[in-house]
């Protein structure tokens, strides 16, 4: 999956920053830019790793993968789930 990320240079340190615009709150850093592009590909899968819940009785825990609008334009208006019990 390919995530838009904005790489910034920090003018006092020569540091770059890096987030996620749409990941709010990812955000990382590194000496190089390479560096700091590495570390934000561990902050993004990090970010999207699940995390456990307390579920109340009879909750069902299901995932969906969400199609491009081209997949949904031809016809793909569902989106995919698979049940997990």
């Amino acid at each position: 999956m390919k995530w838009r990320v904005i790489l910034e240079p920090d003018p006092q340190t020569s540091d770059w920053a890096v987030w996620c615009p749409e990941l709010p709150g990812c955000v990382s850093a590194g000496e190089t830019e390479q560096e700091a592009l590495e570390n934000i590909c561990e902050a993004i899968a990090l970010y999207l790793e699940p995390d456990t819940t307390d579920l109340a009785p009879g909750a069902v825990t299901c995932e969906v993968t969400v199609g491009t609008l081209r997949n949904i334009m031809m016809g793909a208006d569902i989106p995919e789930f698979e049940w997990k019990a």
